[in-house]
């Protein structure tokens, strides 16, 4: 009762009027401005201030009206933030174990900034409790510093000793953790930049491995054994060791499964995922079609890793000629809910993949099967080609590809000039705005439908194509999210498949 009175205490003194959130109660006002804002917003409706500012209000986003609205709508969505359900089955007891106790953190520096001290404290031994059965590090350190200061006040040696021991204790892990965290995010820094650049991260990668290694038998703590994992990943990714990859992944599972305390969906989705990219290269569908109805059973739709994820598994039967399997996977992904609130660059590349898809598929018939994303039509070869293409700097690969898609149609339809036109645009590309060794292959393509244009699209009179399928075999398909090196349909077999429609 004394800890209830001392809260009491603190909001009578300092409560608000109304606590402004965005709760299923309030999203019921259809009528208002905020939940206008909310439902657009969270529906992608909006790409930028402009986009809001006029439909909110027909002005710019300067005007005052939709400044005010903005902060205000801001302060809202913060608000709620305190009020998020961490109970829904999906997530995982780790999952609301670390969220709960962040959030009770900030109520014990919220209680103790106003002199609740007792209360701060009965709170912070309560979350301590929690933290140590799932090794949190950081708020075990943070409750166990203040928890110690108050030992010392009340002159309770028994206490401070006990505090003061899992401080010291876990202060050295935390700190290893945060060296984990290090040696990771300076992989990620470098891991997703174009492989032209000399940043030497092959050399770098085997040391941090190798640290990332002995700091796991030293400390036992499961952010550092994540981190080891995913490095390990990295390198071997890099290095095209794509069975020791599998091994390591292998590794990751059996940790994640030895302690269920800790299981992390993302975290696991993740190493799901460079399987599928070892799977991928190695070019076996059917232990990645394996590994993909595993993980599709675990794990609930539309999460930001799914996308990801289903992303390498049509990649993987695409690269392995299973086209009904693509299209069905094709057909999954962009049937669910939350395709359309994905980032425009990936809803792109799955526009890509529908043109190709289609394009394989067209001669069986079974193109009239693919799904259109909600809010777009169906897949139309007339109005593809028609359309302008390009994706800006970040995205030149996606230009090249939407390009090469358009000829394709063309040129089966026997459009010559305008065919002519988007091969010179590709020429233009690949002599002033693709970097010879970042786009290799792509180039290589591109002087590949130089020469089919040379031969005015007969496949009798095609000539000198081996050097650039040659160059292709010596720079074989290596995908590691790195936009420059993305292929819906490794080049070679997409040349060939090309030739097909010609025959």
């Amino acid at each position: 009762m004394k800890n209830l009175l001392e809260i009491a205490g603190v909001v009578t003194k300092k409560k608000v009027k109304k606590i402004e959130i965005f709760d299923e109660y309030a999203l019921r006002n259809k009528g208002s401005k905020f939940n206008e804002f909310y439902e657009d917003l969270t529906s992608g409706e909006y790409k930028n201030d402009r986009d809001a500012s006029s439909k909110l209000y027909g002005c710019t986003p300067k005007d005052a009206r939709y400044r005010q609205l903005k902060s205000r709508f801001r302060k809202r969505l913060l608000n709620t933030l305190f009020f998020l359900d961490v109970n829904k089955p999906s997530a995982s007891n780790y999952d609301r174990a670390h969220f709960t106790c962040h959030k009770e953190w900030t109520l014990v520096k919220i209680l103790l900034d106003n002199d609740a001290h007792s209360s701060a404290m009965g709170l912070a031994r309560s979350i301590l409790t929690t933290a140590q059965k799932f090794r949190i590090s950081e708020i075990i350190v943070n409750c166990s510093r203040i928890l110690r200061e108050d030992a010392a006040l009340n002159g309770n040696n028994k206490d401070f000793e006990l505090y003061d021991n899992l401080l010291k204790s876990y202060s050295v892990i935390l700190s290893a953790e945060m060296r984990s965290e290090e040696l990771y995010q300076r992989v990620v820094m470098d891991y997703y930049q174009p492989v032209h650049k000399d940043n030497d991260l092959e050399e770098r990668i085997d040391t941090y491995s190798t640290t990332l290694l002995s700091l796991s038998e030293i400390n036992d703590s499961p952010l550092i054994f994540y981190n080891m994992f995913l490095v390990w990943s990295m390198r071997f990714e890099m290095k095209r060791e794509y069975t020791a990859l599998l091994e390591v992944c292998e590794r990751a599972g059996n940790y994640i499964k030895d302690h269920p305390k800790f299981y992390q969906e993302e975290r696991l989705i993740e190493f799901y995922t460079k399987e599928m990219s070892a799977y991928l290269h190695l070019g076996n569908y059917t232990k990645g079609q394996i590994n993909a109805e595993k993980c599709l059973k675990q794990f609930p739709e539309g999460s930001r890793p799914w996308f990801t994820f289903m992303e390498y598994y049509l990649l993987l039967a695409l690269h392995t000629n299973h086209h009904i399997q693509a299209l069905a996977i094709y057909n999954q992904t962009v049937a669910n809910k939350k395709f359309v609130k994905q980032d425009a660059n990936t809803r792109e590349r799955w526009k890509l993949f529908e043109a190709v898809i289609y394009f394989l598929l067209q001669r069986s018939g079974l193109s009239k099967r693919i799904i259109a994303p909600k809010r777009q039509a169906t897949f139309q070869p007339e109005k593809f080609v028609e359309k302008d293409h390009n994706y800006g700097s970040d995205q030149k690969i996606l230009t090249v590809f939407m390009l090469i898609m358009q000829v394709f149609f063309l040129v089966v339809k026997k459009q010559y000039n305008r065919s002519d036109e988007l091969i010179n645009q590709l020429q233009n590309m690949a002599n002033r705005n693709l970097h010879k060794d970042e786009y290799y292959r792509p180039i290589q393509f591109i002087r590949l439908l130089l020469q089919i244009r040379k031969a005015s699209y007969q496949l009798e009179e095609l000539r000198n194509t081996e050097k650039y399928l040659e160059n292709l075999v010596k720079h074989p398909f290596s995908y590691r999210g790195i936009s420059s090196q993305f292929e819906p349909l490794p080049l070679e077999k997409l040349w060939q498949e090309f030739l097909d429609h010609l025959d």
